[in-house]
């Protein structure tokens, strides 16, 4: 399967899904403890990357659970065979093709995954008929597009996301509607045939001074990885100069030191009943 980002067995961001989960982990954990499971639960992590969420829904329970992991590239599935309980299953498969039995588990999580499909909706009715009826289907999205706001002034900020999305446009050969589709969680849950879709959009919120965690995500995997020489292209000259220079921990303007460091992204997490 290739879905709408090029995902394939090849594919490998690893190092990116475990810098994401290290920073995020605070969000994630509260809204799997917010879940409020009960004991003997099943619970599927459709698209766990590294396994990191599986671990978490094994503390959580205290261990009165079973909790599986599924993802589609081979590189994910070793790594999350390392981070994840030695009683958790690990399988690699197509999240559109599971070889699952239909009405296995209390609850399937998918956290930044079902964006990755062409046709998200066929994906969620896929993970639901793997819920038996009662069981809950939790979606979440962290900005696919990263609309992150930093404490420098609002015009970079706005050409910085402008960039990003022209990069994605032309990398992906996408239109800007089907990217904002990430947006739809409640919508795709909902014509899926779930019910009792609730949503929560939790602040992802850091200041100075930041932990080892924040800083090696924002550094590695926004700064140098989302941005870097990537957005030369679509900035001039004097923003992108402006931009490399916030974005250097050599730099005296690096902005991950700056005492007025006030970093936003949203976390959104929505939940349906079968």
């Amino acid at each position: 399967m290739t879905g709408m980002l090029g995902d394939t067995p090849q594919r490998d961001y690893a190092e990116k899904l475990r810098l994401f989960n290290a920073f995020a982990r605070p969000e994630l954990c509260e809204a799997i403890d917010a879940l409020s499971l009960p004991a003997g639960s099943r619970v599927l992590d459709a698209g766990c990357g590294t396994g990191e969420a599986v671990a978490w829904f094994h503390e959580s329970m205290q261990g009165r659970a079973m909790v599986a992991g599924m993802d589609l590239a081979t590189a994910h599935v070793h790594a999350a065979r390392r981070t994840a309980p030695a009683s958790a299953p690990i399988l690699q498969a197509d999240m559109l093709r599971p070889p699952l039995i239909d009405g296995s588990f209390d609850l399937v999580w998918a956290v930044n995954a079902v964006n990755h499909l062409s046709d998200p909706v066929a994906g969620v009715q896929i993970l639901s008929s793997l819920l038996r009826p009662g069981g809950r289907l939790v979606l979440g999205q962290s900005s696919l597009l990263p609309d992150m706001y930093f404490a420098w002034d609002s015009r970079l900020e706005k050409c910085v996301n402008e960039a990003v999305r022209a990069y994605y446009r032309e990398r992906y050969g996408r239109s800007e509607r089907e990217f904002t589709a990430v947006r739809s969680l409640v919508g795709w849950l909902q014509q899926a045939g779930l019910r009792d879709v609730t949503v929560r959009t939790r602040m992802i919120e850091r200041t100075h001074p930041l932990t080892d965690a924040d800083e090696r995500y924002l550094l590695d995997v926004i700064f140098r990885g989302t941005w870097g020489e990537r957005l030369r292209p679509y900035l001039c000259r004097e923003d992108f100069e402006a931009l490399t220079r916030l974005c250097d921990p050599d730099d005296a303007c690096y902005a991950l030191r700056r005492p007025d460091l006030h970093f936003l992204q949203t976390l959104t997490i929505a939940v349906a009943t079968k």
